[in-house]
């Protein structure tokens, strides 16, 4: 009886020593790694939120700014993780060989909606333009209503929506038409070769100088631009604020009807004049 228990304190003693050398040889280890996982977590949410500040500060699109938020914190906690186990003794080579076969597989398998995925994230670094600007893209004109991760919706001057896909939009050139403060106005009008050029000129200066919108700076141009076959073509280029542009346009294009009726300057219009010859039988 007493060997038996001496027996079965010898063999709780080895397993008290087993027990206290693994813990000591890797307590340390996971202590480590715990250590890494908060800290490392700590770190990974205070660089998400400096990143969506600074977005935030340039005014990107709140969708944008949530999926490059989600996707940095997800790369950020599984790079933590990984080191946090390579730290305990683990070996993390097949983790990241399975990561990569699933990276591969899922891209493949949503190719080009994860073309439109980066085409969102271009979007959001380089910033051709943002919620509210009026762009011509993809052979379609509109302002900019929403920027999701896989399309871009247009709102079109007739109040149609038109929805983008960002791959498809970053593909061709992007006009930003309110990329800018103050934008030229191009105009053209004609007048008939009995007129008086000089007149005309001025009406159509005082036109400008007088509208409130039209700039001071840069100068107001009035130029002959051709010699047409129906009269002379006159080239007009106020510059106006960015606001202003299809106001000012509409205003100035009637004023100069108007003042062009009120000095008797002729608009022509296209004619034909036929002249029967009347032949003896």
């Amino acid at each position: 009886m007493l060997q038996r228990i001496e027996h079965y304190e010898d063999k709780m003693t080895y397993y008290t020593d087993l027990a206290m050398g693994y813990a000591t040889e890797y307590g340390l280890k996971i202590l480590g790694a715990l250590l890494i996982f908060f800290i490392g977590k700590w770190i990974a949410r205070k660089i998400v939120a400096l990143m969506r500040k600074g977005m935030e500060r340039t005014r990107v699109d709140p969708t944008l700014i949530s999926f490059a938020s989600n996707a940095l914190y997800v790369a950020l906690i599984i790079i933590i993780i990984v080191t946090a186990i390579s730290n305990i003794g683990v070996e993390t080579t097949s983790f990241v060989a399975v990561f990569g076969a699933a990276g591969l597989a899922i891209g493949l398998a949503l190719k080009d909606t994860l073309a439109n995925v980066g085409a969102a994230v271009l979007i959001i670094f380089f910033r051709p333009f943002k919620v509210g600007d009026f762009i011509e893209a993809s052979g379609v004109m509109g302002n900019v209503k929403s920027i999701n991760l896989f399309s871009t919706t247009l709102t079109t001057t007739d109040n149609r929506s038109i929805i983008i896909p960002n791959g498809a939009l970053i593909a061709g050139n992007i006009i930003n038409y309110t990329g800018n403060l103050t934008r030229r106005i191009d105009m053209t009008f004609q007048i008939d070769y009995k007129d008086d050029l000089r007149v005309a000129k001025e009406v159509v200066m005082n036109v400008l100088q007088s509208h409130e919108k039209v700039l001071k700076e840069p100068e107001a141009v009035v130029a002959v631009g051709a010699l047409e076959r129906d009269g002379v073509q006159l080239i007009v280029r106020p510059w106006v604020a960015v606001d202003d542009y299809w106001d000012v346009m509409f205003e100035i294009t009637e004023s100069v009807k108007l003042e062009f009726d009120k000095h008797k300057i002729t608009v022509p219009f296209p004619q034909m004049d036929l002249h029967l010859k009347k032949e003896d039988l």
